[in-house]
């Protein structure tokens, strides 16, 4: 594919964006300006790795999912494929009702395939509800969108959402069941649903992934920064240091930050997308500002090598539980890090709530110890801590999101381009995804009008 633009700009050096940089570089070739705009100190948006303790932990996302194509074919291209590093294969606990249970096998996204898959973690008129449900009816519309723990929560009761389903949905999204909309959530089983599954659990059945030997999860060892900077060295891009505020078109293309680019990825969160194509693309606004957003900390501790904690890779938490925490990530059980101490993560904060932005870095500590040791009964004495803060930075898939995705896409000018992980997915193979999907979006508009003329 060949470029017909002379100059792209990109707002955004988050993974999305610098995605979208590497890609136009791919596809429209050496002899094109790519100019970068960002003005953060540090590339990756909530792709970060600091050294906790002497030693690399991302603070920001940290794993990939491993069945998705894009992270192992990017970092193959980038001649990073032997950075791959498993888990060591540890599965993780939930707690609920005050204790430890291992997470359930068979659902998705805690959605039960079966009573039997929920043993040990509710309690036994909640088993009896799950294992009647396929005989009550189901009253689904096609194409229907409720939030997750209405469906699930009238079918199977409240425990199934706040020890099932809740713990994952806040680990990806900092919501909730009752937050994110269950197309998103759950899309293979929605579409069972709208392709006639009987019963819930029937969907969750056909939507339940193949059972795999392989890992789960992947990383990138050394951290994502790795990534980070190769994918900026290879797409060649030109970085500015600067908060891109406003953006005008005019016959010579787009101005931003005192420079004219021919076509544009944004690759900004939806709030900021709003700000910026108001004048531009008011429909697109209008939808970027009905995506809600929530807020999370991060707070990486190393303790003392030998502190008793399980062999499990970490602890999501259900709602309603006297924790501060809503997840536990034991990094060193996870991935096998050197054993000179131990690397742990906690997360903190929900959709509605303002633990990120309020809570001092002593206090996130100090729920940290109080938590460590109402789980595991450990009194731990940190030998070093970083606290990461992501301000707005996690959307919320809510009912109708896709409605609102695809009234961004349709309303922009051809020339500008969305990525980011407000879109098609949160996670790291979908940004990759979204910005790949954004460079190639106009590279081939810029051949179709060049074709016209």
């Amino acid at each position: 594919m060949t470029s017909y633009a002379s100059s792209y700009a990109v707002v955004g050096g988050g993974i999305s964006g610098l995605s979208a940089a590497y890609k136009l570089r791919r596809l429209a070739g050496d002899d094109v300006r790519i100019t970068l705009f960002d003005p953060a100190d540090t590339l990756g948006g909530t792709l970060r790795t600091v050294r906790v303790a002497g030693h690399p932990v991302d603070v920001g996302a940290e794993a990939f999912v491993a069945r998705r194509p894009e992270v192992p074919a990017l970092l193959a291209e980038l001649s990073l494929a032997d950075a791959q590093i498993d888990t060591t294969g540890v599965r993780p606990l939930i707690y609920a009702g005050g204790s430890l249970h291992p997470m359930p096998d068979a659902t998705v996204n805690g959605i039960p395939t079966s009573a039997e898959s929920l043993a040990g973690l509710v309690d036994d008129a909640t088993l009896s509800t799950v294992g009647d449900e396929p005989s009550l009816p189901l009253c689904w519309e096609r194409g229907a969108d409720p939030a997750v723990a209405e469906l699930v929560g009238g079918r199977f009761g409240a425990q199934v959402v706040s020890r099932s389903v809740d713990p994952l949905l806040a680990g990806v999204y900092a919501g909730s069941a009752a937050t994110i909309g269950l197309r998103s959530a759950a899309p293979g089983l929605t579409s069972a649903l709208d392709s006639g599954a009987p019963s819930l659990t029937a969907a969750a059945r056909t939507a339940l992934p193949p059972a795999s030997s392989g890992p789960v999860f992947r990383a990138v060892g050394g951290g994502y920064q790795r990534l980070v900077d190769e994918l900026l060295r290879q797409s060649g891009a030109e970085r500015v240091q600067f908060a891109v505020t406003g953006l005008s078109h005019t016959e010579g293309g787009w101005h931003l930050g005192g420079l004219c680019a021919d076509a544009v990825v944004l690759a900004v969160p939806a709030p900021q997308l709003a700000a910026l194509v108001g004048g531009v693309a008011p429909d697109a606004a209008a939808a970027a500002r009905a995506i809600p957003v929530a807020s999370s900390a991060v707070l990486a501790l190393a303790v003392p090598s030998g502190t008793s904690l399980p062999q499990r890779s970490g602890v999501l938490v259900a709602s309603g539980e006297p924790l501060r925490a809503k997840a536990i990530t034991l990094s060193s059980r996870k991935w096998g890090r050197p054993g000179d101490v131990e690397l742990l993560r906690l997360s903190f904060g929900r959709f509605g709530d303002d633990v990120a932005r309020t809570a001092t870095d002593d206090e996130l500590t100090s729920w940290a110890i109080g938590d460590l040791e109402a789980v595991f009964g450990v009194t731990v004495d940190p030998v070093d801590a970083h606290v990461a803060r992501w301000i707005d930075a996690m959307p919320q898939y809510g009912p109708g999101h896709g409605v609102l995705v695809t009234r961004i896409r349709a309303s922009l000018p051809d020339t500008l381009a969305v990525a980011g992980n407000y879109l098609d997915g949160i996670g790291v193979p979908a940004c990759i995804a979204s910005g790949a999907a954004a460079a190639e979006r106009l590279v081939r508009t810029g051949r179709e009008e060049r074709v016209a003329r």
